[in-house]
């Protein structure tokens, strides 16, 4: 058994190898141009103009980049579209353009500086002993529980430390936050700590919430310390320190707010037109603010002592010492499966009892670096590394694991996967939710059902590497994904989620919203992003995208790897009444293994008769997008019309030993005139007029007319291993079309 100084020593080694990783890698970099300077004196101030908001917090250590030359300063204001900046160089009156550089690893140096703390003081290694370790008897009573909420009070004022297990739609804020208000309602002090500023915006609100409708909120008792914008906080802005100021410093508060508008202005007016009397005006005004902003400091200082529960991330926990330097009856922390094991015992050691809540089967943290003990520390959570997580594997629940055992968010045939293959059975369904979600499992696309496969294979071979990034991108299933998001949404779904584990298959999808779907994205919560950034939200309709098929030799380790599990049950239980699976079924019954968790995904759904094949799309797809249209592939009509209203360019994409119809070549062949041709090919195509050769082709055919006109999947007769019912897809997009160039090296023709 490690000793506490063992583990101490460990997760330094761990965070120091990461924060040299960091260093190595690079800091985060923005341009900033039109640099004016504001002040003279020991330190030098600058305002510079962005090309988008730099963020970075106020008062941060940067470095400034100048050609050759690199000196230091930190941020004192970064709002819209400038920032100022203060240097202990002069480097002029006037700068065209510089890189400002900010190092992100600062958080893990103060968590770093938290454990060397730790070392002395024995009351709090011991604390870290008994998280580490919970190997000590429980002594909570074990029956006569008159809900999830009376056994976890009753658990965490027996318990020194108690682990709470919380799957999706379990009712894990709802637990804590009742658990939270009753320590409060007997006077302890409580510290509520989690990853994201997400989820202590939700948990407080909850927790004042439920106190609120007691009647029992003395103002004041409960504060968000940290971000004040949170969504979740609009309707609590009494546990914000902004709203205490104002009911109780307002003086303060309205000079704040006149110096912040004044300041806005001269920025304004600096921004267009540079003068020394705006730029005198701007130094006394920060000269002004700052002062205004240390006493508004002291008073925030002031509410964050007197209050009884205090809400934070667990990073500014870490260098705060308002919080650090406390000590508190219990701490709640959420999200615990998301953070290092470092954070955790962090926080462990800051209360007398610790409450650790997560899901184990979720994504684990994340570090770049990979040394081995990082890989160790940074990348496994606290339930694997105090061995609760094991207990669970071997068929028990270790004594002082709590699991919330019955979901209410996703649909009985979406929860049925998850339930047998992920949590062993343990977790059930509430018995409200299938009526509650029925309503969005009635609605098209395929009404009637809740949990889809919606099967690609025998549509060509579109899954490639980015060339930038490597990320793979599958162009089909991505099309395919918008044709059901918009089927979604004509058919009344407003809360719709695109998820992948690629990162480059995310952002496409992400541009190509944009570029197609602005009205629609403004009039509803559609969002594209990768498993990882989904975590921890929910929607009413999830599609899930697996990207991976032929060429590819194999699916990515992000489908199949160590931690594939966890990944593809996050992509599945954000949804509530509805999820869509994207796969080539062909693909992942010939190339992944029975016991990986995508397979045992794409079988139960074709046992369930839930599967949608290819030659079914003519059923569902019922509202065409103008820019989209899905047509038969042999009937060249349509092609025939687009290409002779070509005006510069026709570039078509003919992979390896591929050829085309004399059809084809006719219809080329008629182009107008002074319109470049481009074949893409490994061979040369006879007959054809007029035509340059590209360079090597991609692994499934395209045309694209004029950049931005693009027909996916003809010609048919280049296409590989492509079966019935034979269908291409025409597009209209740029980004689309750069993107194709792009990967074809052709981005410059």
């Amino acid at each position: 058994m490690t000793s506490t100084a063992g583990y101490l020593k460990e997760w330094q080694a761990a965070l120091k190898a990461e924060i040299i990783y960091m260093k190595r890698i690079g800091s985060n970099k923005y341009r900033v141009s039109n640099g004016r300077r504001l002040q003279r004196g020991e330190v030098y101030t600058y305002f510079f103009d962005t090309s988008m908001p730099v963020k970075i917090p106020v008062g941060s250590r940067i470095k400034v980049q100048w050609g050759e030359k690199t000196t230091d300063g930190r941020i004192l204001s970064s709002e819209g579209k400038n920032v100022i900046i203060e240097l202990t160089e002069n480097l002029g009156d006037l700068l065209s353009e510089l890189t400002l550089i900010y190092d992100p690893w600062e958080l893990l140096d103060e968590l770093f500086n938290r454990l060397e703390e730790i070392k002395s003081s024995k009351r709090k290694r011991n604390r870290i002993k008994r998280l580490m370790d919970p190997s000590m008897e429980a002594k909570h009573p074990s029956d006569h529980f008159k809900s999830n909420v009376h056994e976890l009070i009753l658990r965490s004022k027996y318990n020194p430390v108690t682990y709470v297990w919380g799957p999706p739609g379990t009712g894990k804020t709802y637990t804590l936050a009742r658990v939270a208000a009753n320590k409060y309602f007997k006077n302890q002090k409580v510290l509520v700590l989690a990853h994201s500023n997400q989820a202590v915006d939700v948990l407080m609100a909850e927790t004042s919430l439920f106190i609120e409708n007691k009647k029992r909120l003395n103002e004041g008792d409960l504060i968000r310390y940290g971000s004040q914008t949170g969504d979740a906080l609009e309707k609590h802005r009494h546990l914000t320190s902004q709203q205490l100021m104002a009911t109780h410093h307002q003086g303060l508060a309205d000079q704040k707010e006149a110096l912040l508008e004044e300041r806005r202005l001269i920025k304004l007016d600096l921004s267009t037109s540079f003068s020394k009397r705006d730029s005198n005006q701007l130094i006394d005004i920060e000269k002004k603010l700052g002062s205004v902003m240390e006493k508004i400091r002291q008073k925030e200082i002031e509410f964050v002592k007197d209050a009884k529960v205090i809400g934070t991330t667990l990073a500014k926990a870490a260098r705060d010492p308002i919080i650090f330097e406390a000590e508190f009856d219990i701490v709640i922390v959420d999200e615990a499966s998301m953070a290092y094991v470092p954070q955790a015992a962090f926080a462990a050691s800051l209360g007398k009892r610790v409450i650790i809540c997560g899901d184990f089967k979720q994504l684990p943290p994340i570090a770049a670096s990979r040394h081995q003990l990082v890989n160790k520390w940074l990348r496994e959570d606290i339930f694997h590394h105090s061995g609760v997580a094991n207990w669970v594997s071997n068929g028990t629940l270790h004594p002082h694991l709590f699991l919330l055992k019955e979901q209410r968010r996703m649909h009985p045939d979406i929860s049925a996967f998850t339930n047998k293959h992920i949590y062993y059975s343990l977790v059930g369904d509430h018995p409200s939710v299938g009526t509650k979600r029925n309503d969005i499992a009635d609605r098209k696309p395929f009404s009637k059902l809740a949990s889809i496969l919606v099967d690609s294979s025998g549509a060509g071979q579109y899954c490639m590497k980015e060339k930038n990034s490597h990320s793979r991108i599958n162009i089909w299933q991505l099309l395919l994904a918008f044709q059901l998001v918009h089927e979604a949404y004509l058919e009344g779904n407003r809360s719709i989620g695109y998820v992948t584990p690629y990162r480059s298959q995310a952002l496409l999808m992400e541009q190509f919203l944009q570029e197609v779907y602005e009205m629609e994205l403004q009039s509803a919560d559609i969002t594209s992003a990768t498993v990882h950034r989904f975590q921890g939200s929910e929607r009413e309709v999830m599609i899930f995208d697996s990207v991976d098929s032929t060429p590819q030799e194999r699916p990515g380790m992000l489908l199949i790897g160590k931690d594939s599990d966890r990944l593809l049950n996050v992509a599945i239980t954000r949804t509530k009444g509805k999820f869509i699976h994207i796969s080539d079924l062909s693909f992942i019954q010939s190339r992944v293994s029975k016991n990986k968790i995508l397979r045992a995904l794409a079988e139960h759904q074709l046992s369930h008769q839930q599967v949608v094949f290819p030659n079914e799309i003519g059923s569902w797809v019922k509202h065409m997008h103008p820019n989209l249209k899905w047509m038969y592939a042999r009937k060249l009509d349509d092609i025939k019309a687009d290409l002779e209203t070509a005006k510069n360019s026709i570039i078509i994409c003919l992979p390896d030993s591929t050829h085309i119809s004399k059809e084809w070549i006719q219809m080329i062949n008629e182009r107008k005139g002074g319109v470049e041709l481009i074949i893409l090919s490994d061979r040369s195509v006879p007959q054809v007029n007029g035509v340059k050769w590209g360079g090597k082709p991609l692994s499934f055919p395209f045309v694209l007319i004029d950049k931005s006109l693009i027909w996916i999947g003809a010609p048919l007769e280049a296409s590989i291993g492509v079966l019935p019912p034979y269908i291409a897809a025409r597009l209209q997009s740029r980004l689309i079309g750069d993107f194709l160039l792009q990967q074809t090296d052709m981005s410059d023709q």
